[in-house]
């Protein structure tokens, strides 16, 4: 049997107002960090995942570091090298956009279904959705220095938001290929909203998802649709200015 350990989940707090506890695998727990890192920036695109290095920098044996790879590479994160080894997947302006329209493609029609399956339930999950990545914005607005926990809350109460969009379209597929999308992307924003700081944001995504909150409430499915695609492509936009050609220029193996 694997060995198991406790996480805490500060987001997600017991009945006594205490954070909760989860166990969680060693492998999952791996998966986790290791994501968290590519995700940071921590591993840079392209950088070679040597296992030493990994067993050092996570304190695991090699098995549940493997798992954690694997599982990476079946979503993209990571990619195998003709050595067996692995390295993080390089940025690409065409990965970038070829994931931004097929995510335009799914989120798209799984908005029109849950639209018209929306109900009152739906409605406040959605608005309660908005509220709480609107703090978690303020909030990871503030610190002069980039705080790692707050990025990943807000990064967190986004999903949240976006998927809220498209809860009710009762369809677990388009749910979970939004899912993984949605981390596709998510690759690139994060260096982009870093470097957003230094150059100055060129627009106001607070005031995106606002309006992606009227259109999805006032029901009117092509509005909120032509809104929603809007909305990707405006931030594929932002993230090739953000970060630069040179960068976007690899190839994706």
């Amino acid at each position: 049997m694997k060995p198991r350990i406790k996480a805490l989940l500060e987001d997600e707090p017991g009945r006594d107002g205490s954070p909760a506890v989860e166990e969680i695998t060693l492998s999952e727990q791996v998966y986790r960090l290791l994501r968290r890192d590519i995700m940071g920036g921590a591993l840079a695109p392209g950088q070679s995942l040597r296992l030493e290095l990994l067993k050092q920098r996570y304190g695991s044996s090699f098995s549940p570091i493997r798992e954690a790879l694997n599982r990476l590479r079946s979503e993209r994160m990571v990619v195998a090298t003709t050595s067996r080894g692995f390295r993080v997947a390089p940025l690409s302006a065409d990965e970038l956009r070829d994931a931004c329209e097929t995510r335009i493609l799914i989120d798209c029609d799984a908005l029109r279904r849950s639209l018209a399956n929306a109900s009152d339930a739906w409605e406040a999950r959605l608005v309660g959705a908005f509220h709480a990545l609107t703090l978690a914005g303020r909030r990871a607005a503030q610190p002069a220095d980039p705080d790692p926990d707050q990025e990943d809350a807000l990064e967190a109460r986004h999903q949240e938001f976006h998927h809220a969009l498209i809860g009710a379209c009762r369809s677990p597929w388009l749910l979970d290929l939004s899912t993984q999308l949605y981390a596709q992307t998510e690759r690139y924003r994060r260096p982009a909203r870093a470097g957003a700081t230094a150059i100055g944001p060129r627009r106001d995504a607070g005031q995106e998802h606002r309006l992606l909150l009227e259109a999805a409430l006032s029901r009117d499915a092509d509005w909120a649709v032509a809104t929603l695609a809007a909305h990707y492509r405006d931030t594929v936009e932002c993230i090739e200015q953000m970060l630069g050609p040179a960068l976007l220029s690899a190839s994706v193996s």
